[in-house]
């Protein structure tokens, strides 16, 4: 393997990593440069890559002959082409539809409005944004509720179990206890 020969003052990269600086000695097998933030590192010189001047951004696919970058290049592995199973694609990449049922956040104003009313326009809107979801074939919606007393959590979930779909307590890390998560089959249960 032949070796690069570094000079006191050369720009440098290191290979494995984001550090960049400048040679500051040259030793038997190490080779000690200053970071462009200050601190002393020692490097073995196969791990190191002068930058030239004309260099302005470098990328591990650079035509620099280094025969440990070149090596490594080799190694990265391509990805195959093809059909995509449902394990390929987490789940969990795929955001929810979130909707907000607390009242301020659907109406301007309750002024004039008894409980009855809030719950029917809360209620209404979330069967609205459920037939939209099933309609549009999006696998998962979360209604956010808030804790409260229960009472529009329990009759939502009645409302739920007149659809095609399973519903469940959301992540409390996300949503704390007020929130319920509903998973929406995009063909008929058996």
């Amino acid at each position: 393997m032949l070796e690069k020969k570094f000079n006191v003052g050369d720009e440098v990269a290191v290979l494995d990593d984001v550090i960049k600086g400048k040679v500051i000695a040259v030793l038997a097998n190490k080779i000690v440069i200053e970071s462009t933030d200050g601190f002393p590192f020692e490097f073995a010189p196969k791990e190191l890559v002068v930058i030239k001047e004309n260099q302005f951004e470098m990328s591990k696919y650079s035509d620099i002959s280094n025969e440990l970058l070149l090596q490594k290049t080799k190694e990265i592995p391509k990805k195959k082409k093809g059909i995509k199973f449902k394990s390929d694609v987490k789940e969990e990449k795929l955001p929810p539809m979130e909707v907000d049922l607390h009242i301020h956040q659907l109406i301007p104003s309750t002024k004039g409005m008894d409980n009855y009313d809030i719950l029917s326009t809360q209620l209404e809107h979330a069967k609205h944004k459920l037939e939209f979801a099933i309609k549009n074939r999006i696998p998962k919606i979360v209604f956010i509720h808030g804790v409260g007393e229960g009472v529009l959590k329990s009759e939502l979930d009645f409302m739920l179990n007149n659809y095609n779909v399973d519903y469940y307590e959301a992540s409390y890390k996300k949503y704390g206890f007020g929130a319920t998560e509903v998973y929406i089959y995009q063909n008929p249960k058996n």
